[in-house]
């Protein structure tokens, strides 16, 4: 859990600058900062659990395969990249 409240706390800390940085060099105008910060933050936080989701995606169709990847002895690896390869292209994701 440490590590996962420092990615945070990072993350917080990456929208604050960005959006600090984008007013400092006046590429944006804003009365709402605050609210901007926030938006930002949410936005990091999506793309970040990409990743995570379509993880959990590919675990879920092994699920269903276990038994014929024991018997062919395919590994669990081997198939864990090919599905989220194929997971990756299919819904057009940037990891």
């Amino acid at each position: 859990h440490l590590a996962m409240s420092l990615q945070k706390e990072y993350v917080h800390h990456l929208s604050r600058r960005v959006v600090d940085e984008l007013i400092r060099r006046e590429m944006i105008e804003t009365s709402e900062v605050v609210l901007l910060r926030e938006k930002i933050l949410l936005v990091m936080e999506t793309e970040l659990g990409v990743e995570d989701r379509i993880n959990e995606e590919v675990r879920e169709i092994l699920k269903g395969y276990a038994d014929e990847m024991r018997n062919t002895g395919v590994s669990y690896q081997d198939m864990f990249k090919v599905v989220k390869n194929k997971l990756v292209k299919d819904k057009k994701v940037v990891l």
